[in-house]
């Protein structure tokens, strides 16, 4: 047993398992820069890129409800640490990966242990602090970290390959991981559910069956259009989630409590944390490629341009506890929504401003007002629900983070560059393949135009009035989930909600269970 007190002993396994979800939110991101690099040296089509890229998060997304139902079963301990030594020997593999298949594989491996690894970090947060106010403070470090990961993925991969091959972006992972199967094996308590019922291997196929359909068909959209393949995949999610849903209403110990969402407070709380990734994820991966290639700013400058959204992310972790003081959660959700979304529309109005101070201030915004929402709604999430289902509690949480980047991506990616293709002039003297090329995108036309020429001015000017309206359209969803949040999720502790059956009262966020693990 360790010799460090109780509290201590607490903030220290956070420490170990906010190092697992930093380290999987910059996987998610970190591969971006070395696309070029590992096509080059792999010989990978473009139809194999596409599938090195998008692989981990659809398996990682689609597996995430059912690892989070059998962390319950089994332990969270053992199901987390089983996945850190699974994702430090699929970094290996994907490191020295000798073909493009070989990296495929690895990637299915790496979104395998990745899903084994988030739902029980969340899960574990929930019951090693017992204490409302702690736990909420233990949420925002967490959600933090998340931000900040997927912030700096890009960053930490534009380092690496400034100085190593390709393979180096995941052999990262492996000092990490080898550090936290340590640190996890003497610090983490194990918890699990004492009576867990039968796990329903036909639900969990459903569960993969849904979400992974449904992602790659956002995905395909985004890349190729939609076409047959992406209306069959949204056909067979859309029919597989009803099956689903209508399984686990008859089970008597489901996979996924689904009449948790008849409880208002939860709805709005995951609704809201979709909405806010959607609208953080879908800027930032097009405002990365606006500082590149409107402002002139190189990978690395850009990278750090973006940085103060991810420290005021982290701000949050010394302010919610006072925002939901003053304001209640509900109004603190709504407030951070509000901020989130100024945000957006100051980043709006400052593209078109010379001066960076005033990126600053919107990302600042942005990241402040995310941040907050992002930890109190899961707070709300993986508190509605009693200790003893806190793993698929919290698999919805991370399930709602990876629907919200890839909505985020391909929704606001597809208005990007249909306003960016609509404003777009394309100088009639160019040859039918460059015309082609500046009508595609301004990384494109920019490899046809002279960088000074007046048309590529004007391509600059088209991608950044698309920036500008996809920004205030997502300022403008950012306040309706502020509307949404102040009216479904109560402000006043202690509240409780009645499922629209009448039947037995939920208890509702911010509240404390009766029900203890073992």
């Amino acid at each position: 047993m360790s010799l460090l007190p109780s509290a201590r002993r607490r903030w220290a396994a956070l420490v170990v398992l906010v190092a697992g979800v930093l380290l999987l939110a910059i996987d998610g991101t970190v591969l971006y820069l070395a696309v070029p690099a590992l096509t080059r040296d792999l010989g990978a089509t473009s139809e194999q890129v596409l599938w090195i890229g998008d692989v981990y998060s659809l398996v990682l997304a689609g597996l995430l409800v059912t690892m989070g139902s059998l962390a319950d079963r089994i332990g969270r301990k053992r199901l987390l640490l089983t996945g850190v030594v699974a994702f430090g020997l699929a970094s290996l593999v994907a490191a020295f990966s000798a073909s493009a298949a070989m990296l495929i594989a690895a990637r299915v491996l790496l979104g395998v242990a990745g899903a084994s690894i988030m739902p029980s970090t969340l899960a574990l947060i929930r019951n090693i602090f017992t204490d409302a106010a702690e736990r909420t403070k233990a949420i925002a470090i967490w959600s933090a970290a998340f931000g900040a990961g997927s912030a700096i993925g890009p960053l930490v991969g534009g380092l690496l390959l400034e100085y190593f091959w390709w393979g180096s972006v995941f052999l990262i992972n492996v000092p990490v991981m080898l550090a936290m199967l340590i640190g996890g094996v003497f610090l983490l308590p194990e918890s699990y559910n004492p009576h867990p019922g039968r796990f329903d291997l036909p639900s969990a196929a459903l569960s993969l069956l849904t979400m992974t359909p449904l992602i790659y068909a956002i995905k395909h959209t985004v890349g190729s259009g939609f076409d047959l393949v992406a209306a069959a995949c949204l056909v067979v999610g859309a029919m597989c989630g009803w099956l689903f849903v209508r399984r686990q209403r008859r089970l008597e110990t489901p996979l996924l409590d689904v009449e948790l969402f008849r409880i208002p407070a939860f709805t709005g709380a995951v609704l809201a944390n979709v909405i806010a990734i959607f609208s953080l994820t879908g800027l930032l991966f097009f405002f990365s490629q606006y500082l590149q290639l409107v402002r002139g700013y190189s990978p690395l400058v850009a990278g750090l341009a973006e940085l103060p959204s991810t420290i005021a992310s982290i701000v949050v972790v010394a302010v919610v506890g006072a925002a939901v003081t003053w304001l209640g959660r509900g109004r603190a959700v709504a407030v951070g929504m509000l901020l989130g979304g100024a945000g957006l529309a100051v980043l709006a109005s400052a593209e078109r401003q010379e001066a960076y101070v005033w990126l600053a201030i919107g990302l600042a915004l942005l990241g402040l007002g995310i941040g907050l929402a992002m930890t109190l709604t899961a707070d709300i999430v993986v508190s509605a629900a009693p200790a003893r289902k806190a793993g698929a509690v919290s698999a919805i949480t991370e399930t709602a983070y990876e629907l919200g980047v890839v909505l985020g991506i391909a929704l606001l990616g597809s208005l990007v560059t249909g306003l960016y293709r609509a404003l777009v002039t394309v100088p009639a003297w160019l040859s039918a393949a460059d015309r082609a090329a500046v009508q595609d995108s301004l990384a494109s036309a920019l490899t046809v135009l002279d960088p000074a020429s007046t048309a590529a001015q004007a391509a600059r000017e088209a991608f950044a009035q698309a920036m500008q309206t996809a920004s205030l359209v997502a300022a403008v969803l950012m306040l309706a989930a502020a509307v949404v949040a102040w009216r479904l999720i109560p402000s006043s502790p202690g509240r409780t909600a009645r499922p629209c059956d009448g039947s037995t009262p939920i208890r509702e966020a911010g509240t404390d269970h009766d029900e203890r693990d073992r």
